[in-house]
């Protein structure tokens, strides 16, 4: 593990003081020493404030020797490219079991997203969140359940529990399947995927409401990834209005057609 070697290594590289560092993660400057010569564990608090203020993906700053980097790989970290994630900026994931030791779906509700944010991360957070259990779904894979909110994912309507598999492996991600992405400036976000990581370190959102224009993320605001596996919700999707203004502009057409012809055979 070179977790101490390489917080050390970047504060060099970026020619700042242990007292300037410690400031900006809110942390004592013995408690960052402690840190950076091995003498004490980090817990995932202040991995998560390293990870950011670095823009590094935790995994990375543990497993990865930075030192042995080249300066172009270097500067590809740097800028959000991480060319050695594999499931983001933060890889360990708090959850909950039951009494029978399998873990649980927990529902993140439009009042705890907000919350969620934050506290994704926190094993004392994600456990007060309602839970439950879908028999249909595996096992052996960890799901999650997010409220959406607004029309961008019509029919899919504003207020439905879209539930979503936990991706371990974001370069897995499928082109054009819908995934729940909680990211750093927007929150949770639900959306279809267009996956650039590999060439440009970012995914591409895509609403199914054509009305909204899609946007961009780079991989280092990604908190976590969720594959869209089912949706509940109490409301019937309404029917096409568009498709059915379409129709009827050309039902009116075709009758301005028909009584055209119907003017020229009277002539």
């Amino acid at each position: 593990m070179y977790f101490n070697k390489n917080i050390k290594f970047l504060r060099k590289r970026r020619k700042r003081t242990q007292d300037e560092v410690a400031f900006a993660l809110n942390m004592k400057r013995s408690t960052l020493s402690g840190y950076e010569n091995g003498v004490s564990q980090p817990g995932i608090e202040a991995l998560t404030k390293f990870s950011e203020y670095y823009g590094i993906a935790i995994d990375t700053l543990i497993k990865i020797d930075l030192s042995t980097l080249s300066e172009s790989q270097l500067s590809q970290l740097e800028r959000g490219y991480d060319i050695y994630i594999k499931g983001g900026n933060l890889r360990v994931l708090a959850t909950t079991v039951g009494d029978d030791n399998e873990e649980n779906i927990e529902l993140v509700n439009e009042k705890a997203k907000a919350g969620y944010t934050t506290g994704f991360a926190d094993p004392d957070y994600i456990r007060i969140l309602p839970t439950f259990r879908l028999p249909f779904l595996s096992r052996q894979k960890k799901y999650r359940t997010f409220q959406i909110s607004g029309d961008s994912m019509l029919p899919i309507p504003d207020g439905a529990y879209v539930t979503g598999e936990f991706v371990q492996d974001w370069t897995t991600i499928r082109d054009r399947d819908a995934y729940i992405i909680l990211t750093r400036d927007d929150g949770i976000v639900f959306k279809i995927v267009e996956n650039k990581i590999e060439q440009e370190g970012k995914l591409v959102l895509h609403s199914l409401n054509p009305i909204y224009e899609p946007f961009e993320v780079k991989v280092s605001d990604i908190r976590e990834v969720w594959k869209f596996v089912n949706y509940i919700s109490p409301e019937i999707p309404e029917k096409n209005k568009m498709k059915e203004k379409d129709l009827e502009k050309e039902l009116d057409e075709l009758k301005k057609q028909v009584k055209a012809i119907q003017l020229k055979l009277d002539l």
